[in-house]
Protein backbone atom coordinates (compact mmCIF):
# COMPACT_ATOMS: atom_id res chain seq x y z
CA UNK A 1 0.00 0.00 0.00
CA UNK A 2 1.62 3.41 -0.56
CA UNK A 3 1.01 6.47 1.31
CA UNK A 4 0.11 10.07 0.61
CA UNK A 5 0.60 13.13 3.00
CA UNK A 6 -1.53 16.15 1.75
CA UNK A 7 0.51 19.07 2.83
CA UNK A 8 -0.83 22.26 0.78
CA UNK A 9 -3.60 25.00 1.52
CA UNK A 10 -2.65 28.37 3.00
CA UNK A 11 -2.82 27.82 6.37
CA UNK A 12 -4.79 31.17 7.05
CA UNK A 13 -6.07 30.21 10.31
CA UNK A 14 -2.22 30.24 11.76
CA UNK A 15 -1.86 33.37 9.92
CA UNK A 16 1.16 35.86 10.51
CA UNK A 17 2.55 31.99 11.49
CA UNK A 18 2.07 31.42 8.13
CA UNK A 19 2.61 34.53 6.38
CA UNK A 20 6.16 33.27 5.05
CA UNK A 21 6.24 29.80 5.29
CA UNK A 22 3.87 26.78 4.78
CA UNK A 23 2.06 25.58 8.16
CA UNK A 24 3.39 22.05 7.58
CA UNK A 25 7.22 22.94 7.91
CA UNK A 26 6.10 24.97 11.66
CA UNK A 27 7.50 23.39 14.38
CA UNK A 28 5.49 20.98 16.86
CA UNK A 29 7.53 20.53 19.95
CA UNK A 30 10.84 19.52 18.49
CA UNK A 31 10.28 18.27 14.69
CA UNK A 32 8.85 20.24 11.74
CA UNK A 33 4.92 19.49 11.74
CA UNK A 34 5.49 17.18 8.21
CA UNK A 35 7.65 14.77 10.15
CA UNK A 36 4.33 13.70 12.04
CA UNK A 37 2.89 12.38 9.23
CA UNK A 38 5.50 10.99 7.47
CA UNK A 39 6.61 8.89 11.09
CA UNK A 40 2.85 7.55 11.18
CA UNK A 41 2.68 6.32 7.37
CA UNK A 42 6.52 4.51 8.21
CA UNK A 43 5.33 3.30 11.80
CA UNK A 44 2.63 1.81 9.82
CA UNK A 45 5.06 -0.18 6.97
CA UNK A 46 4.49 2.39 4.31
CA UNK A 47 7.65 3.41 2.71
CA UNK A 48 6.41 4.88 -0.62
CA UNK A 49 5.42 7.80 0.14
CA UNK A 50 4.42 11.04 -1.74
CA UNK A 51 4.01 14.73 -0.35
CA UNK A 52 1.62 16.88 -2.02
CA UNK A 53 2.05 20.48 -1.32
CA UNK A 54 1.35 23.97 -2.66
CA UNK A 55 1.61 27.85 -2.86
CA UNK A 56 5.62 29.42 -2.93
CA UNK A 57 7.32 27.58 -0.20
CA UNK A 58 6.53 24.17 -1.94
CA UNK A 59 10.31 23.84 -2.96
CA UNK A 60 11.20 24.03 1.10
CA UNK A 61 9.98 20.77 1.13
CA UNK A 62 12.39 19.44 -0.94
CA UNK A 63 14.96 21.31 1.10
CA UNK A 64 14.07 19.67 4.25
CA UNK A 65 12.96 16.52 3.80
CA UNK A 66 15.67 15.53 0.20
CA UNK A 67 14.76 11.97 -0.67
CA UNK A 68 13.50 10.98 2.47
CA UNK A 69 16.58 9.40 3.58
CA UNK A 70 16.30 10.79 7.08
CA UNK A 71 12.82 8.44 7.56
CA UNK A 72 14.29 5.23 6.27
CA UNK A 73 12.85 5.78 2.60
CA UNK A 74 14.41 4.81 -0.73
CA UNK A 75 12.76 7.83 -2.20
CA UNK A 76 9.73 10.43 -1.55
CA UNK A 77 7.81 11.41 -4.29
CA UNK A 78 6.43 15.16 -4.43
CA UNK A 79 3.39 16.33 -6.51
CA UNK A 80 2.25 20.44 -6.85
CA UNK A 81 -1.28 21.51 -6.33
CA UNK A 82 -1.99 24.70 -8.03
CA UNK A 83 -4.20 26.72 -6.09
CA UNK A 84 -6.58 25.89 -3.71
CA UNK A 85 -8.85 23.10 -5.26
CA UNK A 86 -9.53 21.06 -1.96
CA UNK A 87 -8.12 17.80 -0.57
CA UNK A 88 -10.07 15.74 -2.91
CA UNK A 89 -8.51 17.73 -5.82
CA UNK A 90 -4.98 17.36 -4.18
CA UNK A 91 -5.50 13.88 -3.66
CA UNK A 92 -6.29 13.78 -7.42
CA UNK A 93 -2.54 14.16 -8.18
CA UNK A 94 -1.22 10.72 -7.02
CA UNK A 95 -3.31 8.48 -9.29
CA UNK A 96 -0.38 7.86 -11.40
CA UNK A 97 1.76 7.58 -8.59
CA UNK A 98 -0.91 4.91 -6.74
CA UNK A 99 -0.51 3.17 -9.44
CA UNK A 100 -3.32 1.14 -8.71
CA UNK A 101 -3.38 0.13 -5.38
CA UNK A 102 -4.93 1.12 -2.19
CA UNK A 103 -3.80 4.21 -0.55
CA UNK A 104 -3.39 5.25 2.72
CA UNK A 105 -4.04 9.30 3.27
CA UNK A 106 -3.30 11.40 6.17
CA UNK A 107 -3.55 15.32 6.11
CA UNK A 108 0.23 16.74 6.56
CA UNK A 109 -1.23 19.01 9.88
CA UNK A 110 -2.49 15.70 11.60
CA UNK A 111 -0.82 13.62 14.17
CA UNK A 112 -1.50 10.56 16.41
CA UNK A 113 -0.38 9.21 19.65
CA UNK A 114 -0.54 5.51 18.21
CA UNK A 115 0.43 3.72 15.35
CA UNK A 116 -2.31 2.79 13.16
CA UNK A 117 -0.42 -0.58 11.50
CA UNK A 118 -2.77 -2.88 12.13
CA UNK A 119 -5.44 -1.17 10.37
CA UNK A 120 -2.95 -0.20 7.54
CA UNK A 121 -2.10 -3.74 7.11
CA UNK A 122 -5.26 -5.09 7.49
CA UNK A 123 -7.09 -2.35 4.73
CA UNK A 124 -3.88 -3.36 2.46
CA UNK A 125 -5.44 -6.70 1.60
CA UNK A 126 -8.67 -5.37 1.01
CA UNK A 127 -10.08 -5.49 -2.96
CA UNK A 128 -12.58 -2.67 -2.61
CA UNK A 129 -13.83 -0.22 -0.12
CA UNK A 130 -12.64 2.59 2.52
CA UNK A 131 -11.83 3.05 6.04
CA UNK A 132 -11.93 6.28 7.79
CA UNK A 133 -11.17 7.18 11.61
CA UNK A 134 -13.20 8.42 14.46
CA UNK A 135 -12.21 10.06 17.64
CA UNK A 136 -14.69 11.82 20.40
CA UNK A 137 -14.22 15.02 20.66
CA UNK A 138 -15.67 18.32 22.95
CA UNK A 139 -16.15 20.35 19.77
CA UNK A 140 -17.28 17.92 16.94
CA UNK A 141 -18.88 21.10 14.71
CA UNK A 142 -15.58 21.94 13.60
CA UNK A 143 -14.89 19.20 12.04
CA UNK A 144 -16.55 16.10 9.41
CA UNK A 145 -19.25 14.64 12.06
CA UNK A 146 -20.55 11.01 11.31
CA UNK A 147 -23.96 9.84 12.11
CA UNK A 148 -23.60 6.25 13.01
CA UNK A 149 -26.58 3.97 13.43
CA UNK A 150 -25.26 0.24 14.67
CA UNK A 151 -22.11 -0.39 13.42
CA UNK A 152 -22.79 1.80 9.87
CA UNK A 153 -22.22 5.31 9.54
CA UNK A 154 -25.52 6.71 7.43
CA UNK A 155 -23.80 10.02 6.47
CA UNK A 156 -21.18 12.11 7.33
CA UNK A 157 -21.64 16.12 7.74
CA UNK A 158 -18.96 18.52 6.98
CA UNK A 159 -18.99 20.88 9.87
CA UNK A 160 -22.82 21.06 11.12
CA UNK A 161 -24.17 23.52 13.39
CA UNK A 162 -26.21 20.65 15.10
CA UNK A 163 -23.59 17.67 15.40
CA UNK A 164 -25.44 13.99 15.11
CA UNK A 165 -22.39 12.54 17.16
CA UNK A 166 -19.71 13.39 19.60
CA UNK A 167 -17.11 12.03 16.90
CA UNK A 168 -14.95 13.66 14.48
CA UNK A 169 -13.25 11.93 11.21
CA UNK A 170 -9.68 12.78 11.53
CA UNK A 171 -7.41 13.40 8.89
CA UNK A 172 -6.39 9.99 8.01
CA UNK A 173 -7.92 7.47 4.86
CA UNK A 174 -7.84 4.48 3.44
CA UNK A 175 -9.03 3.96 0.26
CA UNK A 176 -9.10 1.59 -2.78
CA UNK A 177 -8.35 2.63 -6.28
CA UNK A 178 -11.24 3.77 -7.29
CA UNK A 179 -11.03 6.77 -5.09
CA UNK A 180 -9.43 8.49 -8.52
CA UNK A 181 -12.46 7.77 -10.43
CA UNK A 182 -15.08 9.16 -7.62
CA UNK A 183 -12.91 12.27 -7.33
CA UNK A 184 -13.13 12.55 -11.21
CA UNK A 185 -16.94 12.77 -10.98
CA UNK A 186 -17.60 15.40 -7.79
CA UNK A 187 -18.73 18.72 -8.10
CA UNK A 188 -17.27 22.20 -6.84
CA UNK A 189 -18.69 22.70 -3.03
CA UNK A 190 -20.20 25.79 -2.23
CA UNK A 191 -16.57 26.83 -1.30
CA UNK A 192 -15.32 25.60 -5.21
CA UNK A 193 -13.73 22.75 -3.70
CA UNK A 194 -13.93 19.57 -4.06
CA UNK A 195 -14.31 17.86 -0.40
CA UNK A 196 -13.34 14.76 1.27
CA UNK A 197 -16.13 14.68 2.76
CA UNK A 198 -18.29 14.06 -0.69
CA UNK A 199 -16.01 11.46 -1.36
CA UNK A 200 -16.59 9.50 1.82
CA UNK A 201 -20.48 10.07 1.72
CA UNK A 202 -19.73 8.07 -1.86
CA UNK A 203 -18.51 5.23 -0.23
CA UNK A 204 -21.51 5.26 2.36
CA UNK A 205 -24.15 5.13 -0.22
CA UNK A 206 -22.33 2.68 -1.63
CA UNK A 207 -22.10 0.40 1.76
CA UNK A 208 -17.98 0.17 1.16
CA UNK A 209 -17.16 2.58 3.97
CA UNK A 210 -16.24 0.94 7.71
CA UNK A 211 -14.56 2.95 10.20
CA UNK A 212 -12.07 2.72 13.27
CA UNK A 213 -12.25 4.49 16.03
CA UNK A 214 -8.68 5.54 17.38
CA UNK A 215 -6.79 4.59 20.78
CA UNK A 216 -5.04 7.41 21.84
CA UNK A 217 -4.54 11.11 21.64
CA UNK A 218 -5.17 13.20 18.49
CA UNK A 219 -5.05 16.64 17.40
CA UNK A 220 -5.01 18.57 13.88
CA UNK A 221 -2.21 21.65 14.31
CA UNK A 222 -3.89 23.85 11.73
CA UNK A 223 -5.51 26.62 14.02
CA UNK A 224 -3.39 28.51 16.84
CA UNK A 225 -5.42 27.11 19.61
CA UNK A 226 -4.73 23.64 18.33
CA UNK A 227 -1.00 24.34 17.29
CA UNK A 228 -0.34 24.97 21.07
CA UNK A 229 -2.45 22.03 21.92
CA UNK A 230 -0.32 19.34 19.66
CA UNK A 231 2.68 21.26 21.40
CA UNK A 232 1.64 20.35 25.07
CA UNK A 233 0.66 16.58 23.53
CA UNK A 234 4.25 16.00 21.92
CA UNK A 235 6.07 17.65 25.20
CA UNK A 236 3.90 15.52 27.54
CA UNK A 237 4.73 12.15 25.41
CA UNK A 238 8.63 12.89 25.04
CA UNK A 239 8.35 13.27 29.31
CA UNK A 240 6.72 9.99 29.73
CA UNK A 241 9.77 8.36 27.43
Amino acid sequence: MKGVILAGGMGTRLYPLTKITNKHLLPVYDMPMIYYPINTLVKAGIKDIMVVTGGNNAGDFLRLLGNGKEFGLKRLHYAYQEGEGGIAQALSLAEEFAEGRNITVILGDNIFEETVKKAADDFSKVRTGAKIFLKEVSEPQRFGVPEIKGRKIIRIEEKPEKPKSKYAVVGLYMYDNGVFDIIKGLKPSGRNELEITDVNNHYIQKGLMEYEVLPGWWTDAGTIESLYKANTLISELRGKK
